[in-house]
């Protein structure tokens, strides 16, 4: 299979390492805030990213737009509470870049509880109170192609 063939991404986490490999798929997504969303009754929140699909391994070459995008279905499930940092939910046009997701607690204080963190640039952040890790996402159609490729200052890091 050539690299810009490589099948549509579908994960599940339920761990903390799954969590880092999710995040690392969705290193870079683009999220409107528009396209977030709480289902306090169901306990699940779920947003669409545009995703950055870094697993193609398209490397183009210069003047060609061999990267590419593709939208993402993310799902949480057994949340109990979410509370947002560094925006409002009613700037619906915002557009968010997630840079990681990551769990914030260990559960450690036996409430057997944990938090995760979905971190975006310009300090913005969304907490999830959950009962447990459980978080699903699937691309959604066929991906599409871009000339931009994110990069990042590993000099601003420091």
């Amino acid at each position: 299979m050539a690299p810009d063939e490589s099948p549509s991404l579908k994960l599940r986490a339920e761990d903390i390492d799954d969590l880092s490999i999710l995040s690392a798929c969705l290193q870079d997504a683009l999220v409107a805030v528009r396209d977030l969303a709480y289902f306090a009754e169901e306990q699940n929140f779920v947003f669409i990213a545009n995703r950055f699909r870094w697993e193609s391994g398209v490397e183009p070459l210069p003047g060609d737009e061999g990267h590419q995008r593709v939208l993402c279905a993310v799902t949480f499930n057994t949340v109990a509470g979410v509370s947002y940092r560094g925006f409002r939910r009613t700037d619906e046009d915002r557009i968010l870049c997630l840079l990681a997701i990551r769990s914030a607690s260990d559960g450690s204080d036996g409430s057997g509880s944990t938090a995760i963190l979905l971190e975006f640039a310009g300090a913005a952040a969304i907490r999830l109170e959950v009962g447990r890790i459980l978080c699903r996402a699937r691309d959604l159609g066929e991906p599409w192609p871009t000339p931009w490729r994110p990069r990042h200052d590993e000099d601003a890091a420091t």
